[in-house]
């Protein structure tokens, strides 16, 4: 009987994993080849690389306002509605000819992930209850690092079988699936009266969403803090990785056949992190999770930044990428337990708005910096800043004063 109230109580939360899971191996694919289409049509690195600055871009055209839609619309309708568009945008991709036709139609894209992950947050914080928080993150962890291998051997099977762009359509499918998923989801708000007429969007709304997104951030500075820092560990993370294969090019001399390699050494560190992380996760406190997993996530960093040799770096790849499952585990079981769902999608939207100008400003910041200096040194000093941010972030989560926040659902 024990057992049968587990799965019972284990349904939903396993059909949203699969739907996560089925959601994140269609993006590598995506990924991987709309990288090879826009190669192919242009033959330009600098035109793969303007993909890769329409997310944040599109973060930025969408998340001032997102925030206010999201707390105003069902969650799971809204998240089935934008896996679909998704889909049918991704599909439309195969009968473009025009570079600047599928630039538009990626930046799309990248506005409904924009819109979907706070989304999918706030949700995932209304299903899973308080106790179940700490296992559900880590068995995302664990699916996100699955995606990460399975992904790209998946998309190099449909390259031998087809071309990049049935790829294409393959990850649109992956889409209408997980969006299937979603849609047999409960339905949380069904009893919830949303976008009454004195709730429509307008600027003064999103003016006033703003409002109290500062006002939360005054009233619980801790936990926005924490939040901040976190956030800032990351950005320091995606600067470092934009200089990654330059790096290890033009310092370390590695082959392409090395690289690949290396780059699969990162893949098993993140599965045997992921893997224990969900056999510990459980009995390991939420503040040792982000603290002790951001400040071995910037170690490893550091092994990378100062290695001459391909067995150093490797050791560092694995450092960082076996921590990161805990460090996220326990930010996202700190973030549900501690931010309200009323306001999520407008704290976790402007937020993350913060958080892409930081990243725009450091990637451009350690691109420039690398031409006119050299790579490895900016390298080290990136994963030096990223170091104290990451002990900052360590001394502040240990503070026994605060050990309420990191149990249960503390901010009412």
């Amino acid at each position: 009987m024990r057992l049968g109230n587990v799965v019972e109580s284990w349904k939903y939360p396993l059909m949203l994993l699969a739907g996560i899971g089925i959601s994140n191996v269609g993006a590598w694919i995506y990924l991987i080849a709309l990288n090879l289409i826009i190669l192919e049509k242009t033959g330009s690195p600098l035109a793969v690389a303007v993909l890769y600055i329409l997310k944040p871009l599109a973060t930025l055209c969408t998340n001032f306002w997102s925030g206010s839609v999201i707390d105003r619309l069902n969650k799971r309708n809204l998240m089935v509605t934008l896996n679909l568009v998704s889909a049918v945008f991704i599909a439309t991709l195969s009968f473009l000819s025009s570079l600047w036709s599928i630039y538009l139609v990626v930046f799309l894209i990248n506005i409904a992930r924009s819109i979907f992950d706070p989304t999918s947050m706030t949700y995932i914080t209304k299903l899973i209850p308080p106790k179940d928080r700490k296992r559900f993150n880590s068995l995302r962890s664990l699916i996100d690092s699955g995606g990460f291998l399975i992904g790209p051997a998946i998309a190099g099977l449909l390259f031998i079988i087809g071309t990049p762009i049935f790829a294409i359509y393959m990850n649109a499918i992956a889409l209408l699936l997980s969006g299937l998923v979603t849609m047999m989801m409960p339905n949380l708000e069904k009893h919830i009266q949303f976008n009454s007429t004195n709730e429509k969007i307008s600027f003064e709304v999103v003016k006033q969403d703003w409002t109290v997104v500062l006002n939360f951030s005054r009233r619980y500075a801790y936990i926005m803090f924490i939040y901040f820092l976190f956030g800032c560990v990351m950005v320091m993370a995606t600067a470092i990785d934009s200089l990654e294969v330059a790096f290890a090019k033009e310092v370390l001399s590695l082959s392409d056949s090395e690289y690949s390699f290396l780059v699969s050494i990162a893949g098993a560190g993140i599965v045997m992190g992921a893997i224990i992380n969900t056999m510990i996760a459980t009995k390991s406190s939420t503040s040792l999770l982000i603290g002790l997993g951001s400040l071995f996530v910037s170690i490893g960093y550091i092994v990378y930044a100062f290695s001459t040799i391909f067995f150093m770096a490797a050791i560092g790849f694995f450092i960082l990428s076996f921590s990161l499952a805990f460090a996220n585990t326990g930010f996202h079981t700190f973030y549900q337990n501690n931010i309200p769902v009323d306001v999520m999608g407008r704290v976790g939207s402007i937020y993350g708005l913060i958080e892409a100008v930081l990243i725009i400003l450091a990637t451009t910041i350690a691109g420039v910096a690398a031409q006119l200096i050299s790579i490895q040194y900016v390298v080290i000093l990136g994963t030096f800043v990223m170091l104290v941010i990451s002990i900052t972030l360590f001394l502040f989560n240990i503070r026994p004063s605060k050990a309420k926040l990191y149990s249960t659902a503390s901010v009412d």
